[in-house]
């Protein structure tokens, strides 16, 4: 059987009720984490050109574009705009193992097939949990490898749509087989790109829409190559540098004794990339306890497992710079005692008191003791004026589902990015009450009938 097919079969008989309680509360903050960023990217150019492609192709009306109170799109054309919204603000979630962004390209294809199907909310969030353990299995037998060859995340975050589009579509196994098969050869995406340019949401939208697409097709009896992941010169080889045989194996590893959403999944609660975000979050907690001001500080270290050089643009000048640099994430974190949603904003990018402390920062390159225990983890050490040292270690960033999410959490972010959607107070509460009870809604027309009130 090939591995196609035994992730179909695993993932077309699992239930709602055979998922734990956990998972489908993560699904739940999910879609409430990928909503408020996509609040952010409404007025981001990138995303702006995908809306007005997608409303001049037209077509029939399936699924809203969120935020937008102009006429429905298909849902395909829907689902890609919606995800590229959420990735253009970078403010959405990643797998700690490789940092692949499926909550975004999963929350948009749940909901737009819900619009679609008129299907309720414990669907959308069984698609999500399964979404992201076929996107997170079959990234994760590739790991490090398709990073390695230049390759980016969104080769994970496609399956993912595929997989939840495909349990929206009700498909059954041979057809959630080549759904997955033709995921597979409908798509690529290089990390160099989306590391310096917007092509980092152009991706996301891509995939999301191919996962649909391939979910779609095979619904109607499109066939693609079951052996495509595992066989000679296929996806896992071509993308991942590894045998195929031996990524199949990782794949299919303990299916159904672990949920990824559970254990690998971090939800952003600061902007920018999350490998950085426990850098940030260090150099604050070091800064905090020593009650330190930016002119007391005369350098700030970086330790952490596998990084020998400070990537990434030293001074950022826009949000996607600011996304990528380390030290930003150091000097503000130490500036402000902590980073927030604050210092993705165009006045804290070009502060230049954290301009200052950015030319402090550094990195230590040696062994670090436990290093099997940080995932995206880093150690920030501050040195004073005066001979002073202040350290701390964060393992995981906060948002890690492994170290246990909240609603609080959830919710501030919610209300803090949400109105650049253009929402009111009024609405923005509405949305997060429903959301918040997305299993037992039963109607997903009153939530998306919601975030269409803003001007768009």
């Amino acid at each position: 059987m090939t591995v196609a097919r035994q992730l179909a079969t695993f993932l077309t008989q699992t239930r709602t009720e055979d998922l734990p309680a956990r998972a489908l509360d993560y699904a739940a903050m999910i879609v409430a984490s990928t909503l408020a960023s996509a609040a952010c990217g409404t007025g981001i150019d990138s995303a702006r050109v995908v809306r007005a492609m997608a409303r001049e192709r037209g077509g029939r009306e399936d699924a809203s574009v969120w935020f937008d109170p102009a006429a429905k799109l298909p849902a395909v054309s829907a689902i890609e705009v919606n995800a590229t919204l959420s990735d253009a603000a970078a403010s959405d979630d990643s797998d700690l193992r490789n940092i692949v962004h499926a909550g975004t390209p999963l929350t948009a294809a749940a909901l737009a097939f819900a619009e679609r199907e008129g299907t309720g909310g414990r669907d959308v969030l069984t698609a999500i949990v399964l979404g992201y353990e076929a996107g997170g299995r079959i990234a994760e037998a590739m790991t490090p490898g398709f990073k390695d060859r230049g390759f980016h995340g969104c080769l994970g975050a496609g399956f993912a749509a595929a997989v939840a589009s495909g349990h929206m579509l009700k498909l059954d196994v041979e057809q959630m087989t080549h759904t997955i098969a033709l995921t597979a050869v409908s798509m690529g995406g290089l990390a160099t790109a989306a590391d310096t340019s917007v092509s980092r949401e152009w991706h996301a939208g891509r995939v999301a829409a191919a996962g649909a697409t391939a979910a779609m097709a095979a619904k109607l009896g499109y066939t693609g190559e079951p052996r495509v992941l595992e066989a000679k010169r296929g996806f896992f080889e071509a993308f991942g540098g590894i045998d195929g045989a031996e990524a199949g194996t990782i794949a299919l590893r303990d299916l159904g004794k672990s949920w990824d959403i559970e254990t690998d999944m971090a939800i952003k609660l600061v902007p920018g990339g999350h490998p950085f975000h426990a850098i940030g979050e260090a150099a604050g907690n070091a800064a905090r306890e020593g009650r330190l001001k930016p002119e007391e500080i005369e350098s700030i270290v970086i330790h952490r497992p596998g990084m020998t050089a400070l990537s990434g643009p030293k001074h950022p000048a826009d949000l996607i710079d600011m996304a990528h640099s380390p030290t930003y994430f150091a000097a503000a974190g130490a500036r402000d005692h902590g980073f927030a949603w604050l210092h993705a904003s165009p006045e804290k990018i070009a502060d230049p008191v954290i301009h200052a402390l950015i030319d402090r920062v550094g990195l230590v390159v040696e062994p670090v003791e436990n290093a099997a225990r940080y995932r995206q983890g880093a150690s920030v050490t501050i040195r004073t004026r005066d001979g002073r040292n202040f350290s701390s270690t964060v393992f995981e960033p906060a948002g890690s589902a492994a170290l246990g999410l909240s609603w609080t959490e959830l919710d501030a972010k919610y209300r803090t990015l949400m109105p650049a959607s253009g929402l009111g107070g009024a609405e923005i509460e509405q949305s997060l009450t429903l959301i918040h009870g997305l299993r037992g809604l039963t109607d997903l027309g009153r939530l998306t009938a919601l975030l269409r009130v803003a001007g768009g």
